[in-house]
């Protein structure tokens, strides 16, 4: 029995024009279907399991961008750059600084080769701007491929920072943060975060996925972190059968590393850059299917209740939720959404902001200790235990429903300085060809 749920737009993943697609639901299982005149039917999952897919909105009004940088033409995803359509605020804004990569991952959706120059100070002063004339500074990811490649990352940091970017954090494998001298001087010119490439707790679990055998790295570069106080993000690639077994132990491993590591990323693996080959549904894992994971995995220490969509991008694109690590103890602390009232996409964006600079940077540890047992000891240990598990899912030349895409708030600083969707800016084809690398 199959039920059409709404209709919307895709693109056909072999020549990527636009195509008029529609979410069905089959069993308890959602798909995306399109038919592109060329090239035929494709049929792709999208959301499989608990939470309902029909309940987990959160309604929003939109946001349009204060200074829209192309004009409609072709239609969404053609015209991004942001164009006047879309309808949400950048929240976090990526620039890639490198091409290069001390890793050769299974997969990378920058497709690292180190085929191109990487970007001067100049180019990268200019996408500064941009951003800024754009409605920022947002909050900075600096990536690449590997930005640490990078001697004078300092440099550039150091220049965000000037330029009043108040939370800058790197996207890294962590290889070359276990050197301390070169963190320090990342650290020293404003640095607050790092989103690290974690994707299992053994060797073995990083081999499967194209690492090198590093965990001893990222276990320097946590210590690292821990003395020069920089937040770390823990961030897993979910590959089924391959490491979706071990959700609750990557998570448990930055509970006993907190307050230093703030929290676990999960992103369910997208088939866009490097990928070993053209997916099936059954090697698509669902934003539903990874929360259900971890709440099995922790033997119900984890509920499913605990998890909510975002205020900020299109709710079917993510999860999140909070906890307090008090006494190794996890204590919710999620605020619940109203689900009959209307998010204002613009305070959205902003609140987004502001979470991510205030709980995924490191904890200011406060020397003065307050009286055992008094509430002033319970509200230090609650700020300085705040855990969050999150998880997004990026969309892929299959996947794609443009109705996500156009309340899309993490976005890629192309090399024109133009503002671009994060899933748009990495779509590629089945021949490799890409919308916009």
């Amino acid at each position: 029995m199959e039920e059409r749920i709404n209709e919307t737009q895709s693109i056909c993943p072999v020549c990527l024009n636009i195509v008029n697609a529609t979410v069905v639901k089959k069993g308890a299982d959602l798909y995306l279907t399109k038919k592109c005149e060329e090239h035929g039917k494709f049929e792709t999952v999208i959301w499989r399991g608990m939470p309902d897919y029909e309940a987990w909105v959160r309604p929003k009004s939109p946001a349009y961008p204060k200074v829209p940088y192309t004009k409609v033409s072709k239609g969404c995803p053609l015209d991004c750059g942001l164009c006047s359509e879309h309808r949400q605020h950048t929240c976090t804004v990526l620039i890639e600084v490198t091409s290069r990569c001390n890793l050769n991952c299974e997969f990378c959706f920058a497709d690292a080769h180190g085929n191109e120059d990487d970007p001067n100070m100049e180019t990268i002063e200019m996408w500064y701007r941009r951003i800024i004339e754009a409605g920022g500074p947002y909050n900075l990811q600096i990536s690449g491929g590997e930005p640490t490649v990078r001697e004078d990352l300092h440099k550039i940091i150091s220049m965000a920072s000037n330029m009043d970017f108040k939370f800058i954090q790197l996207n890294t494998n962590g290889i070359k943060l276990a050197d301390y001298k070169y963190y320090e001087k990342l650290k020293e010119a404003g640095l607050k975060s790092i989103f690290l490439q974690f994707d299992g707790l053994s060797e073995s679990a990083m081999t499967k996925l194209g690492r090198q055998d590093i965990i001893q790295n990222k276990l320097k570069v946590i210590e690292n972190s821990a003395k020069l106080g920089i937040g770390v993000i823990l961030v897993c690639t979910v590959v089924p059968s391959v490491n979706d077994d071990l959700l609750w132990e990557i998570i448990e491993f930055g509970l006993k590393n907190a307050p230093t590591v703030r929290g676990v990323h999960f992103q369910p693996v997208s088939y866009f850059g490097r990928i070993p080959k053209i997916p099936e549904d059954k090697d698509r894992i669902t934003l539903p299917e990874v929360m259900s994971k971890i709440v099995e995995q922790s033997n119900n220490k984890i509920n499913l209740s605990d998890f909510g969509p975002s205020g900020c991008e299109n709710a079917r694109c993510s999860f999140h939720a909070n906890y307090a690590y008090v006494d190794d103890k996890l204590i919710a602390i999620s605020k619940k959404n109203n689900c009959c009232s209307v998010e204002d996409g613009k305070e959205g964006s902003h609140k987004a902001v502001k979470f991510v600079e205030r709980n995924w940077s490191g904890v200011k540890i406060n020397k003065y200790v307050p009286k055992k047992n008094s509430f002033e000891e319970l509200a230090q240990k609650i700020k300085n235990g705040f855990f969050s598990i999150s998880g997004m899912a990026f969309q892929d030349a299959w996947n794609l429903d443009t109705e996500r895409l156009k309340d899309c708030c993490i976005h890629v600083v192309s090399k024109e300085g133009k503002l671009i969707p994060f899933c748009a800016y990495n779509i590629t084809a089945i021949n490799q060809k890409k919308l916009y690398r």
